[in-house]
């Protein structure tokens, strides 16, 4: 299957891994004003034993794990991510339950440098491993009549403590045009940083829309269907205000209790200046996919 997409970021761009792992604390400060002390955790950080990894908090909102910020980092070991299957169901011509492996077999892997937003107004860049979308659906085969594509990560609630509460409706569920996610920028993740992904992350395959905020990029998927209907998503069901069905990066929609017309780069610097916040995060090839609509009450 071949590559429809040129990288225009280079492990230049890349934001330290070290960084990425530790961003809540980084955040933490730098949202409490206390320079200094965010200062000293850059240094203590800097210096941190290499065996000391699995002592870093990693920040990755995965609610089924818990809604602390430490509790995926602490809880998702508890996920058994083999052997794994996806379900790829609905208006597709060849239905069925696809074991991870035999997708794997079937796809390049390959290294994709993204930017990546969080809608608390920061944003990174990540490297990420992975296939195509696009390649997966065309693998079961695309109906007349199909415009969307609905996802659905796992639950199960003796290994997922954070099910037991109601914080969202379970299981977590996400969903793209179909156009949206054939575009070649949509990702199925399978690793980051060069390593497999971690639990906490999303293990073992998410998926990855560099130009939307980082919660569409759902996690753990066990579940894909393509559908004549927009599908729910759990968090417009859970906030329809604050989180529409497209969530695309635009600086001209903030959100209800924040601008998102700036952003702060992680890894730039503990000085660094916000930046002004780019169209679809800067991915203008996606724009043509939006001709015609209204981008504020399609927010």
């Amino acid at each position: 299957m071949a590559r429809r997409w040129t990288n225009d970021l280079t492990h230049t761009d890349v934001t330290p891994e070290r960084v990425f792992l530790n961003r809540r604390q980084l955040i933490a400060g730098l949202g409490a004003g206390s320079i200094m002390a965010a200062a000293g955790r850059v240094r203590a950080q800097e210096t941190l034993d290499p065996n000391d990894y699995e002592d870093i908090t990693n920040y990755c909102n995965y609610y089924e794990f818990g809604t602390g910020k430490t509790d995926p980092a602490e809880n998702a070991h508890m996920l058994t991510t083999e052997p794994w299957s996806v379900t790829i169901d609905g208006m597709v011509e060849r239905p069925g339950e696809y074991a991870l492996q035999d997708i794997l077999d079937k796809m390049t892997i390959e290294e994709r440098i993204y930017r990546f937003r969080c809608v608390e107004a920061w944003s990174m860049v990540v490297p990420w491993n992975g296939f195509e979308l696009a390649d997966l659906i065309q693998m079961a085969g695309v109906r007349e009549g199909a415009k969307y594509v609905a996802f659905e990560t796992v639950l199960r609630r003796d290994e997922m403590p954070g099910v037991k509460y109601p914080v969202l409706e379970w299981p977590y569920v996400e969903g793209l045009r179909l156009d949206e996610a054939m575009h070649p920028l949509t990702l199925m993740a399978t690793g980051l940083y060069g390593k497999p992904l971690p639990n906490q992350n999303g293990a073992p395959l998410r998926l990855v829309v560099p130009w939307k905020y980082g919660f569409k990029s759902i996690k753990s998927i066990v579940r894909i269907t393509l559908t004549d209907q927009e599908p729910p998503t759990s968090w417009n069901k859970a906030n329809a205000r604050e989180y529409g069905f497209y969530s695309n990066v635009n600086p001209e929609v903030d959100h209800p209790r924040w601008s998102q017309a700036t952003e702060r780069p992680l890894g730039g610097g503990l000085f660094s200046r916000r930046k002004p916040t780019l169209m679809f995060n800067g991915y203008d090839e996606v724009a043509s996919l939006y001709d015609g609509m209204d981008l504020k009450a399609n927010f």
